[in-house]
């Protein structure tokens, strides 16, 4: 299994390239026989842009690759650990639930 990272949307000031915000959603499954077991979170990352600076890419140049990695960057090594095993865990629970619900008839 492989978390998948996406962009759903970045947020700008109107008439500039620099991003403010990223939102994220991160995501995995699992398919066991012909039930698929999903886990996935979603969030912001809040960033100061600086057009000075050598890296700076401008609004219509940037990639999902690029917002990916400044928000992997901006989370940091271990809470981008902890949250890919949140999400292990979600399909874990999801194949065998702790709670499951219904009625008998």
């Amino acid at each position: 299994m492989t978390v998948t990272y996406t962009i759903p949307t970045l947020e700008r000031p109107a008439g500039e390239d620099g991003i403010i915000t990223a939102h994220w959603r991160a995501s995995d499954s699992e398919v066991v026989g012909e039930v698929t077991h999903t886990g996935s979170s979603y969030g912001t990352c809040g960033f100061t842009p600086d057009p000075t600076a050598a890296d700076y890419i401008a609004y219509a140049d940037i990639t999902e690759a690029d917002a990916i990695g400044w928000v992997k960057s901006s989370m940091g090594a271990e809470a981008v650990t902890a949250l890919e095993a949140s999400i292990a865990a979600q399909i874990e629970e999801s194949k065998a639930p702790a709670i499951v619900a219904g009625v008998p008839w």
